[in-house]
């Protein structure tokens, strides 16, 4: 194999990567070959009878798989990192972790670069890795410390919709279902350009994310674009979108069984998937971004207003901002809630 020869062709079976260095320019690739590649999503059985219990959705098991079949298709957006002008590449080391953190570690970089969605990388960038805890399911979730690298990044204006103002269209509603994506930010591919930039340092070496990773600071923004180009027929007539969370909203059984078709098709159409344990169909009364929303209207979830009474006293500017967030939340509640009764 000459070709393998001129360009230093090293394979590495274990870890399923392709290291190629050009003999003209000198650059060396690296290409990780997923052990799956758009393959057919699996749907979990149990969920799978549960699903063909249910109106509409039992048409549309692919939508909610067990878990998401590889690497995100190719589509009209990409996800995309802007640097300051004369930005030069920021590398941090790997911060230290527990004994019980480094064992998980290496099991989460194994998962992910089996699904595709990292590689090893040589890039001049890096920005460390760490843990945060799972609010809903417990356990680990591998994040990165992407503060050197968005203090550096141009911001995305892109508006995130105030919760008053989503809620604005719901008055007359009865029926409401609402769908979660499955790992959203994993739905999104990144520039290749820009791959390079958002790599992650660890103790078992230097990784890159090939897909939009938790704690870039123009995520959020971009997610919510494109979401918006996704259901921009149907914003304000049936549908509430709020970055990975999708409400959808009836006067009548008919029309929510048009109205759901109608957004499972869309998901289908493009390729986003969504967690069916974290759905919800068919209901008179849904808890949706902290809020209840029913016919009566709308009022804040119990559960927050608790989270505000039990609220230690904030000493540190973090928490200060964190409970103005949750204080701003139930505001707008009692701003939004004569508007939403049904008429």
């Amino acid at each position: 194999m000459d070709w393998m020869k001129e360009h230093n062709v090293l394979l590495d079976i274990t870890s399923r990567t392709v290291q190629m260095k050009s003999s003209k320019s000198g650059k060396t690739m690296h290409i990780h070959l997923p052990s799956q590649i758009h393959s057919p999503p699996t749907v979990n059985a149990t969920e799978a009878q549960l699903i063909e219990k249910i109106p509409v959705v039992s048409d549309f098991p692919d939508v909610f798989p067990e878990e998401l079949p590889g690497l995100p298709p190719d589509r009209d957006v990409e996800f995309a990192i802007e640097l300051v002008p004369s930005t030069a590449p920021v590398s941090q080391r790997p911060y230290r972790m527990a004994q019980d953190e480094l064992k998980e570690l290496k099991v989460q970089l194994q998962e992910q670069l089996g699904k595709g969605f990292i590689r090893p990388s040589s890039s001049p960038w890096g920005c460390p890795a760490l843990f945060v805890e799972k609010k809903d399911q417990g356990g680990k979730r591998l994040c990165v410390d992407y503060r050197p690298l968005n203090a550096v990044t141009i911001k995305n204006k892109y508006p995130l919709s105030h919760i008053d103002i989503l809620f604005d269209q719901l008055a007359g509603a009865k029926v409401f279902s609402k769908i979660d994506l499955r790992s959203g930010y994993y739905q999104i591919k990144i520039r290749e350009d820009d791959i390079p930039k958002i790599a992650f340092s660890t103790r078992y070496g230097l990784y890159e994310y090939l897909v939009m990773s938790f704690g870039l600071t123009n995520a959020p923004a971009f997610f919510m674009y494109m979401m918006n180009l996704v259901f921009m027929s149907e914003l304000d007539k049936f549908v509430v979108v709020f970055i990975d969370d999708i409400l959808i909203y009836s006067k009548s059984e008919e029309e929510h069984k048009e109205h759901l078709r109608i957004v499972l098709t869309r998901l289908r159409e493009h390729k986003l998937y969504a967690n069916f344990s974290k759905s919800a169909f068919w209901l008179k009364e849904v808890s949706f971004l902290g809020h209840i929303l029913s016919e009566k209207g709308v009022a804040v979830d119990p559960s927050k207003v608790k989270d505000v009474l039990n609220w230690k006293q904030p000493e540190t500017v973090t928490k200060i901002r964190s409970f103005l967030g949750l204080r701003a939340t139930t505001a707008a509640s009692s701003r939004t809630s004569p508007k939403l009764r049904s008429q």
